[in-house]
This record gives C-alpha cells, structure tokens and sequence, in this order.
C-alpha cells in the first residue's frame, strides 16, 4: 500500500503518519508538505527513516503529478491554512492553498488514478448551532474566509466525484487537540502560556462551545474511512465532548496547578461562531469508528506532551513570526 499524506508535518498530519508507520508498517508513507509556519519536521523526527519526505506545495501541478504518476493507493489531504484568526486579515493565501490546492491534487488524482482520496475537511463548515447537531445533511453556512476556503474544497471534492469518478470520501472532524499542535491553537496557547506563566486570551465571555476530539482518535477515523468507507461520501467525525472554552481553560490551569487569574477575556472575534456540534452516528455505523479518549485523558496526555517537549514549543514561541502574529492578533497582551 502507497500512501500520499498532504501536510505531513502539519499537527493533524503528522500524527496521522506516526499513527500510519506504527499500526500499519508495510504500508510506503509519502509525505508531503510546503513547510509553512506550521509544518515543523521535527514532529517527524522519531519516524524519520520510516517515510518519504518531500517538501512542496500542494499547488505545484508539476510536483504533485510526479507524485501521483508513482501509483498511490490512499490519498489522505490535509494540507491547508487552517487559522481563523489568519484567514482574518491573509485570505488569499486560504483560497490559494484550500481551493486551488485541492483542485489540483484531485485533477492529478482524475489524470493518474487513485484507490481512493481522503478529503479532510471540519465542522467549521457547518457554521454555528445553538442547539441540536448537524448532519451531514445539513447546508454549510461557513463564517470565515478559512471555513468558506475548505467548504469550497469540499465541493469541489464532491464534482470531481460525480462528473470523473474520483474515489473521493470527505471527512469533517470537530476541533482537534494533542501532541504536535502550532501554539497560536487555542489549547496549546493555554498550556504554554501557564507554563510561562503569561495571561491565557479567551475571546468575548469565554462561553463558545467546541467539540473535542483527541487527535489519535481522528488519525485512527481516518484510517478507517479510508478502508472502510463508501466513496463519494461525507463523515462527520465528532467526539461527543462538548466543552466551554472558559472551562478548557480553568482545567488545564488546575491541572498545571497555575492560578485562574491568567485567564484573561479580550475582544471578541469578527463573526464568532458560539457552538459547533455534528451528529456521528455515520461513521459509527458504516466505517464502525468511534473515538476511545475521553477528554479528560486527552487533555492530560496532551499537557504532558508539552511539558516533555518544550524545546519544540518554545524554539516556535520566539520565532519572528509567531511574535509577529501574537502582536497582530493580541496587542502587548503577553
């Protein structure tokens, strides 16, 4: 089995490689990644030797056609802007790489076959629900220029389905957490911050609701929807662990034993989306996927991640860049 993971080294991808090379190591993992700000090769470090690694864009029609004409079996896509504080104020940069991006895989994937092409996608696409859960029946009414780039993705996904045949699946997990996360994220900005023991921004009064899922459950959904699921299909992957951000952060200050004072409320963003929350029962019933960790234990992995790894965080906490973006987005905050 020939595998093309696109974003590799980004967080939901490189954890999925680590998850592929550890559970199934037959199988020839092809990574690849622009190196944008959040592709970090180190998350590949420990598993180096077991991959290919080739650094690229995923709008290089040339490049990306050289890789398909190789004979890929599984495409998993999730190469992507994926900041909605950044889409805020670099949308072009969301619809270069989220739609013509993805464009250009799936025409590679038309011209050179693939077994099948798993597109990765997010709640986000939904927009915002009060009360109750989407299906993936639902219409997408997306609020950002990140979310609208990816639900443009998603629809192209679908045409290239319909009119060429491409094995397309898409799946659309809620909000991810664990090992290998930028720090701009919000549970990771919260864990490292306590550990720097610098304020924590949590946007307007702190009540918007995400649902959280660990981020080796997803690499293992994934998997699973690849082999298991029906082509020209969408999954909804959620993980039944609705959560306030305020009370996200008050638990991992607790568990960091950090005072609560740290948490300190800015300016809501533009176009806040309150609650996100997806139906499951799909992907539980026809790719027999359901996620194993409860947040409780995820979070604690995940902060124990951090503080074993602060060499990673911090080397990317004092870079140029993230400096840059911290004042764009945070002022002199922290």
């Amino acid at each position: 089995m020939k595998v093309l993971v696109t974003g590799g080294a980004g967080f939901i991808g490189s954890n999925l490689v680590h998850y592929i090379a550890r559970n199934y190591p037959s199988w020839k993992i092809i990574v690849l990644d622009a190196l944008t700000y959040a592709g970090n090769p180190e998350n590949l470090l420990p598993i180096r030797n077991k991959i290919e690694f080739i650094k690229g864009d995923i709008c290089d029609e040339q490049l990306v056609g050289d890789i398909m004409k190789r004979g890929i079996d599984i495409v998993f896509h999730l190469a992507a802007e994926s900041h909605v504080d950044r889409s805020i104020y670099e949308p072009p940069k969301f619809l270069r790489t989220n739609v013509f991006g993805t464009y250009n895989l799936l025409e590679n994937a038309k011209k050179y076959g693939v077994g099948v092409f798993v597109h990765v996608s997010t709640d986000e696409v939904y927009g915002s629900i009060k009360k109750g859960f989407f299906t993936e029946k639902s219409p997408m009414t997306p609020s950002s220029p990140y979310s609208a780039s990816k639900a443009a993705g998603d629809l192209i996904a679908q045409a290239y389905w319909r009119m060429f045949g491409v094995p397309v699946i898409i799946v659309r997990p809620s909000n991810n957490y664990g090992p290998y996360q930028y720090p701009e994220k919000f549970i990771p900005l919260c864990i490292t911050n306590a550990l720097e023991d610098k304020p924590i921004p949590i946007y307007g009064n702190g009540l918007n609701v995400r649902d959280w899922l660990y981020v080796e459950d997803c690499a293992e959904g994934l998997v699973l929807c690849a082999l298991r699921g029906k082509k020209g299909e969408i999954y909804n992957m959620g993980a039944g662990q609705e959560k306030k951000n305020i009370d996200v952060a008050k638990t991992i200050l607790k568990k960091l034993g950090k005072p609560l004072k740290l948490i300190t409320f800015v300016k809501d963003r533009p176009a806040h989306d309150f609650r996100y929350a997806m139906k499951s029962e799909k992907i539980k019933r026809e790719v027999k996927f359901k996620p194993k960790t409860k947040f409780k234990e995820g979070i604690e992995k995940t902060i124990k991640w951090y503080i074993e790894n602060q060499n990673i965080w911090r080397k990317i906490k004092n870079s140029p860049e993230f400096e840059e973006h911290k004042k764009r987005i945070y002022g002199d905050l922290f």
